[in-house]
């Protein structure tokens, strides 16, 4: 079997590493951190005019027809350089749901915007101390719309989206999926810094009336939906852990093999190399566990499993390649005006999000109690 990627799928890859690379510096990243946005439009619209943005929606919206796994690979440079542009909430929790689930109206009213990098999307999925599978947030009937109320909390690009994919449970029992515009009545949104320093919202409803018309997909199938949502949310956040992990892997190689000691490279020292082994393992167990539940859900098959193995990795794995890396720098891990802080954190917040090692371990523990003997 070829496991590797299609000559068009490493040209996304490329493409994306080469435009992130040559915008995304550490001095641009110290010019977004003095601000309070820590939003990089210029390299966003970059990416759109690029095609990027929209690698995975249809041609009919201005996409390039591409599939997750080309976002996933998009990602995956997103993390290499922890570049402050919202493509996970935009492509993946925000217009790829639409693409999939939306009415012609939907898409049209918010994909090709998406595509020209001229609109932000993202998903409320975090509620305080609930599984997002079951949201607390309620959705009741009025007239021939509904009326939502509830707290979400941890909202990726919740200060500058257009419109928010909102889960709630509807007042027969079921879960839907509704597009809610920030600006709505009954809306309010409050900043909240993050460990990675790009600020997410919390999200509070209040009697917020939304339209027949902003229901995503079938209004009684809404919990397939959602889990589809955030299947394919947990995997890209383990496509971003790839990105993230191997950089600060590498940097970490460079470092020692140039950082000397008794006048020797601190490389050459057994316990150095083991422990830049054992980074180097992890980095390859988030990788190949990360595009093995991308691959799956790319190709539409059963992938709960596999999604929950990705994030145990991204979250414990990944803690441990970039614990690694602050070791191995010494004192230089912890110089904010070195870059390799950045990984640190990134890192720390992709395992917090949507569930760390403890729940995916859960999640198997159960699947594999439920399995007949």
């Amino acid at each position: 079997m070829d496991f590797s990627f299609s000559e068009e799928q490493e040209a996304v890859r490329d493409l994306a590493k080469q435009i992130l690379e040559g915008q995304a510096t550490h001095e641009r990243l110290k010019e977004l951190e003095a601000g309070d946005e820590r939003f990089d439009r210029k390299l966003w619209q970059e990416l759109a005019n690029a095609g990027l943005i929209g690698i995975a929606l249809p041609e009919a919206v201005g996409g390039a027809g591409q599939s997750f796994l080309a976002a996933a690979l998009l990602l995956e440079q997103v993390g290499r350089t922890v570049a402050m542009v919202p493509v996970l909430p935009t492509v993946v929790m925000g217009a790829m749901p639409i693409a999939k689930f939306g009415t012609e109206e939907q898409q049209q009213r918010y994909l090709p915007g998406v595509a020209s990098g001229d609109v932000v999307l993202t998903a409320a999925l975090t509620e305080f101390g609930t599984d997002p599978l079951q949201p607390t947030t309620t959705a009741k009937r009025a007239g021939d719309g509904w009326s939502l109320d509830g707290v979400k909390e941890e909202v990726a690009a919740g200060l500058i989206a257009d419109a928010v994919l909102v889960p709630a449970s509807t007042d027969d029992g079921a879960v839907a999926v509704f597009i809610v515009d920030p600006k709505a009545g009954g809306v309010t949104i409050e900043r909240q810094d993050t460990t990675s320093g790009i600020p997410e919202a919390r999200i509070t409803l209040s009697g917020v009336t939304v339209g027949a018309g902003d229901v995503l997909g079938d209004v009684t199938g809404g919990a397939s939906v959602l889990e589809w949502i955030v299947d394919h949310t947990t995997a890209a956040l383990c496509a971003t852990a790839v990105g993230v992990c191997e950089e600060a892997l590498r940097m970490t190689a460079e470092y020692t093999k140039t950082r000397e000691q008794f006048e020797r490279p601190i490389a050459t020292f057994q316990a150095v190399g083991q422990r830049a082994a054992d980074a180097y393992i992890d980095t390859e167990a988030v990788r190949l566990t990360a595009w093995q539940a991308v691959w799956r859900l790319d190709a539409g098959l059963p992938a709960t499993a596999e999604v929950a193995v990705a994030k145990f990795w991204a979250s414990e794995g990944g803690q441990r390649v970039v614990h690694a890396a602050q070791h191995l720098h010494g004192g230089m891990g912890v110089d904010r005006d070195y870059p390799l802080h950045r990984y640190f954190l990134w890192a720390k917040q992709i395992e917090l999000t949507l569930g760390s090692e403890t729940p995916q371990l859960r999640k198997l523990g159960a699947m594999l109690a439920a399995e007949p003997v």
